[in-house]
């Protein structure tokens, strides 16, 4: 499937608001790619992959994740939003033709990180946190760093960030980031 092929069936199976998030954080992605030396080409179709597995409701990601084989954690089973993403790098190869491990892994990364996380992973993080579409309190001061910090900066304040408004949502904290704030902590 071309590019053009994998925007248009995207298109049709996301909500209007979703296909756009898509598209801005396909957008940033290629920005981030440039500044931190990653193939643009990959970053634009994980960025606008990455949110493919909400075309289905919270409620059915669970049975969605099932039939894929995807173990479902104790947070996951309390958050099904959190399945997306496990689904989302299955469904690549499914729906769009993209047998990418590296695409996979960042889409499948993108929500909660992962310790270890290569350059497009972050990336594909990050630029979910940052598009355009984005408005939240703080979001412009994460748009600034982007553009002056080098990429373990940028996780590190975006994994903070995100464990902060978790907290304070009185929410559970999924316990890969943790564990990916720590690995940039402990490997600075």
């Amino acid at each position: 499937m071309t590019i053009d092929e994998m925007r248009r069936e995207l298109q049709r199976r996301l909500n209007k608001n979703r296909f756009a998030h898509s598209i801005g954080v396909a957008n940033t992605a290629v920005k981030l790619a440039k500044r931190f030396g990653v193939d643009e080409t990959t970053a634009y179709i994980a960025g606008l992959l990455h949110d493919c597995a909400r075309e289905f409701e919270n409620d059915e990601l669970p049975a969605q994740a099932e039939a894929r084989g995807i173990k479902i954690g104790e947070v996951e089973r309390a958050m099904s939003l959190l399945l997306h993403p496990y689904i989302g790098a299955k469904m690549i190869k499914e729906i769009y033709g993209v047998d990418d491990t590296e695409i996979a892994q960042a889409i499948y990364r993108h929500t909660v990180g992962a310790p270890n996380m290569t350059k497009l992973d972050k990336i594909i993080y990050f630029a979910d946190m940052i598009e355009p579409n984005r408005k939240y309190p703080g979001v412009e001061k994460l748009r600034a760093l982007a553009e002056t910090a080098d990429l373990d900066e940028i996780l590190l304040t975006a994994f903070s960030e995100s464990i902060i408004f978790v907290v304070q949502k009185n929410s559970l904290v999924h316990p890969d980031t943790v564990a990916a704030r720590n690995f940039l902590l402990l490997n600075k």
